[in-house]
């Protein structure tokens, strides 16, 4: 009967009551926009984070802090066995896409054609499984995204791939073809002579055989091997990828595993400083994380494990900061909603005093009337926040048939800009009663004005 007679009572000022549906609907398509923006920008990040370095590296003791001053001391013997091991493990095998190994190294980059040199940092992939880590979506956010040729290869070795910053302090931008690439300064000529002036010497460098010219320009990487040694190879660069953030656009080296291998241990034994773990989806890797803790303690071997947000901190301050951001604008609508209804009760009070004296007359205690009040704005909160999710959801799906593009943190090509309109069950339904508790807690206050009336001075209230 309290339902009933709450309903009565919206409808009784519809204007009234239509505005007020109207500003709760307009809290909650912005909770549920917003925060489907978030979820779409969190499984971006995550996507993009597990394609480079996935869900979980195996490295040994110690890299993680302090292999970046030699990363090839902190090697893992005999890696080809821990493979084997993980790939084979009855726990972590049905989780796995990918498990491969991986080299990170740091050394010089010289492009002595011009006499121009930068340091790099290296990392070393197995071509083919590479182009799987950069097939994962297990969210479908890379959907529509134009995937390009990887630049390693598995035949050829000696391919590969810098940042475009790279290769612009190198001066690979025309063999390169890269656009809007600025032509490099002249060097200044100080100290000039008679003697500086007469034409240099000609001097004829061999004619490059056809496949390096078919490979692209070569680059000579110079790096220090396990036993301190300096040792040198070859690289011709495929193309250039921009990577979003200027320091790694001109430190980046990807290379082939073996080429990486040879150039940071030489002649020694080979291993490999990281293996990387890709799973099919993000749901095991707790569960994955704690069976290989649990099998290297076993077998006692000297390994860590670490997961991709380790590895991207900048994973977790985005998620984190876009958090911070909804939940701010989560409290403002809510404070927006609780002035609306407590206006909207607070006016219905007043315009029925002298039927709150009549039904209190009639034998109607306090809480019944409080109950009544309160009834009514959890009526508006149900009605209106019912309205604001699937308005919210309508405006989603179509926001996605839009086509908009942006780019987001850490990439450099635009990619689609979309709202995750799937798997966000819990995110609609904590807005959906977020909303509804917040109009009921805010009629209460009229409410208790309404039951402490005096029933005389309600009845001849004017």
């Amino acid at each position: 009967m309290i339902v009933k007679i709450a309903f009565r009572n919206i409808l009784r000022n519809g204007r009234r009551s239509l505005m007020t549906l109207l500003a709760i609907a307009v809290g909650g398509i912005a909770i549920v926009l917003f925060g489907e923006f978030i979820s779409f920008v969190r499984v971006s990040l995550e996507t993009n984070a597990v394609e480079n370095v996935g869900h979980l590296t195996v490295f040994r003791n110690g890299y993680f802090d302090y292999g970046a001053g030699n990363p090839g001391a902190f090697g893992i013997d005999r890696y080809e066995d821990v493979i084997r091991m993980i790939a084979e493990d009855p726990v972590v095998a049905p989780t796995l896409n990918v498990v491969t190994p991986t080299i990170s190294l740091t050394g010089i980059a010289g492009n002595f054609e011009i006499d121009a040199s930068k340091t790099f940092l290296g990392t070393g992939y197995v071509p083919r499984d590479r182009e799987r880590l950069r097939r994962w979506d297990e969210h479908g956010v890379t959907l529509g995204r134009i995937r390009t040729d990887s630049g390693l290869s598995d035949e050829d070795e000696s391919r590969g791939v810098v940042g475009l910053g790279l290769a612009r302090v190198l001066g690979l931008c025309e063999d390169l073809r890269i656009p809007n690439c600025p032509p490099r300064p002249a060097p200044s000529v100080r100290n000039v002579s008679a003697s500086s002036l007469a034409p240099p010497p000609i001097a004829v460098d061999p004619e490059p055989d056809a496949g390096s010219r078919v490979k692209g320009p070569r680059l000579d990487l110079l790096a220090a091997t396990a036993s301190g040694a300096p040792n040198v190879l070859s690289l011709y660069v495929t193309r250039a990828e921009p990577q979003g953030a200027r320091e790694l656009d001109e430190n980046v080296v990807l290379m082939s595993f073996s080429l990486a291998q040879k150039l940071l241990y030489g002649r020694g034994e080979k291993k490999a400083t990281g293996i990387i773990l890709q799973l099919e989806r993000t749901s095991d890797l707790v569960k994955v994380r704690a069976r290989l803790n649990e099998l290297f303690a076993s077998r006692h071997l000297d390994l860590e494990v670490r997961d991709f947000a380790e590895r991207e901190p900048f994973y977790r301050q985005a998620v984190g900061m876009f958090g911070a951001i909804f939940l701010f604008i989560s409290f403002i609508m809510g404070i927006i909603v609780v002035f609306t209804v407590v206006n909207t009760t607070g006016m219905s009070v007043a315009e029925r005093t002298n039927e709150i004296g009549t039904v209190r007359a009639m034998g109607v205690r306090r809480g019944g009337v409080r109950r009544l009040f309160v009834a009514e704005g959890a009526m508006l909160g149900i009605l209106g926040a019912t309205l604001g999710v699937l308005a919210g959801q309508v405006l989603a799906i179509l926001f996605n048939r839009a086509g908009a593009t942006w780019t987001p943190p850490g990439q450099a090509a635009p990619v689609p800009l979309a709202v995750l309109t799937s798997g966000v069950t819990g995110l609609l339904v904590s807005a959906w009663v977020g909303l509804v508790v917040m109009a009921t807690i805010a009629a209460v206050v009229p409410a208790n004005r309404a039951a402490r009336l005096e029933v005389v001075d309600a009845l001849r209230h004017v």
